[in-house]
């Protein structure tokens, strides 16, 4: 015990007092920062001028209506400004083509003396190919302005188009035919756990292939440098190797808390505070069941992927040579977390049903279930199940390798020598 405690200690205070380490969580720290203040550093960029739109003085009178619709917006977005014709197309296009270079307007629209559906067919003309955004409240406006001409000629009162316009109401519940009758999810409880899903998804991943490659790393360094011989003669190679998977888990947790710390304190400035209330997300709608099985799953998530990295960087000689063992892992830990993120959008699929048993998969998978559907007990119970015993497998396995491994130099030895040396050592 004395010995795994120093283990532990060697690692975690190499780690902490390693540059690269500092440097890595200032750097990862910064860009956490950054993200979170996007959708600010956003709106410093945009101004808040609505964008001047001209169109030419129209026959049916779409322009003077549209104009009245824009100006009685609470936020208005466009300033559409009528503009008269000048006697021809050739002349007014001249006209509005100016106005443009001048920077009077960005764009402007022509009204069609044909109709497509009762309606003229209208036409923007600006130099930006791709303001979708410009197009779109250009098109709601039209769009209106068409409802208002057909209410109008159906002789239909304001109420009645007020109650014609508005949008049928629809809320989401997610049940759970094995649960008790009146349960379920409401919309806003399923919105607040899928943040968390995806956000523990995104935690997990980070955690397994931060650490994970800093395990085989670190033991690979060692080897390489043959400091391994020296720490074999005081610490058995068990000891070693769980002392180096304690450790990292440490080490990478104390990262993620402080990126954690970092996010919390970007949260606390005025403008995300607002943003926030805006979202109205209330941490009451989680069941509390989630965090525990947010808990149970990082953990075993963390020593399965952990102690196969561990045993991977045992039979690698030479740093140079790691990423290429390691890529199967690495590309096993990928398939995991891409089926989880895709998944998200739709739980219930054949895909995530079947690998939320599948033991490398389910740290992801079933947590993912749990927290956007209701999976049966029985299920969460054998994904479980199947977890820890796999782990138990993979960590004797590991641990026979790892002693083994360390011991040899050279090539990265074959399945066939692997095995003997493994009986030679008497692993």
């Amino acid at each position: 015990m004395n010995n795994l405690s120093s283990v532990l200690q060697f690692t975690i205070r190499n780690k902490f007092r390693s540059k690269a380490f500092i440097i890595t969580t200032i750097i990862l720290a910064l860009i956490v920062s950054i993200g979170v203040n996007v959708p600010f550093l956003i709106t410093l960029f945009q101004s808040d001028k609505a964008t001047n739109i001209g169109m030419l003085a129209d026959t049916a009178n779409v322009g003077e209506q549209l104009k009245v619709y824009y100006d009685a917006e609470e936020k208005k977005d466009i300033n559409l400004i009528i503009y008269p014709s000048e006697g021809s197309a050739e002349t007014d296009e001249v006209m509005l083509k100016g106005k443009i270079s001048e920077g009077e307007i960005e764009g402007y629209l022509i009204a069609s003396e044909e109709l497509s559906f009762g309606f003229p067919i209208i036409t923007y003309h600006s130099e930006d190919t791709m303001d979708f955004g410009t197009i779109n409240k250009l098109q709601n406006g039209l769009q209106q302005v068409k409802l208002g001409m057909v209410v109008q000629d159906l002789g239909l009162s304001k109420d009645q188009l007020t109650t014609l316009s508005s949008p049928v109401q629809i809320e989401k519940v997610q049940i759970s035919t094995t649960g008790e009758v009146g349960g379920g999810k409401s919309e806003e409880q399923i919105a607040v756990a899928s943040v968390m899903v995806y956000v523990l998804i995104i935690l997990l991943f980070m955690a397994v292939m931060i650490s994970g490659q800093l395990i085989a790393t670190e033991i690979t360094a060692e080897k390489s440098s043959r400091v391994m011989e020296i720490l074999i003669t005081s610490v058995s190679p068990l000891t070693q190797m769980f002392g180096k998977i304690i450790g990292m888990f440490t080490v990478a947790l104390s990262q993620i808390v402080l990126l954690g710390a970092a996010v919390a304190v970007n949260l606390s400035f005025p403008h995300n505070q607002d943003a926030l209330k805006e979202l109205d997300i209330n941490l009451s709608d989680i069941d509390p069941m989630l965090f525990t099985y947010a808990i149970l799953f990082f953990l075993t998530g963390y020593f399965l992927y952990s102690t196969m990295f561990a045993a991977v960087g045992s039979i690698v000689s030479r740093t140079e040579d790691l990423g290429q063992a390691i890529l199967p892992i690495t590309m096993l830990t990928m398939v995991g977390y891409l089926i989880a993120i895709y998944g998200i959008q739709d739980p219930n699929s054949t895909l995530v049903y079947v690998t939320s048993f599948v033991p490398f998969f389910s740290p992801f998978i079933m947590f993912l279930r749990i927290g956007t559907t209701e999976p049966a007990m029985w299920e969460v119970v054998l994904s479980f199940a199947l977890l820890i015993v796999t782990i138990l497998v993979i960590g004797w396995l590991a641990a026979k390798i790892y002693r083994a491994g360390v011991l040899m130099y050279g090539k990265r030895p074959s399945l066939k020598e692997l095995v003997r040396a493994m009986r030679a050592y008497k692993a």
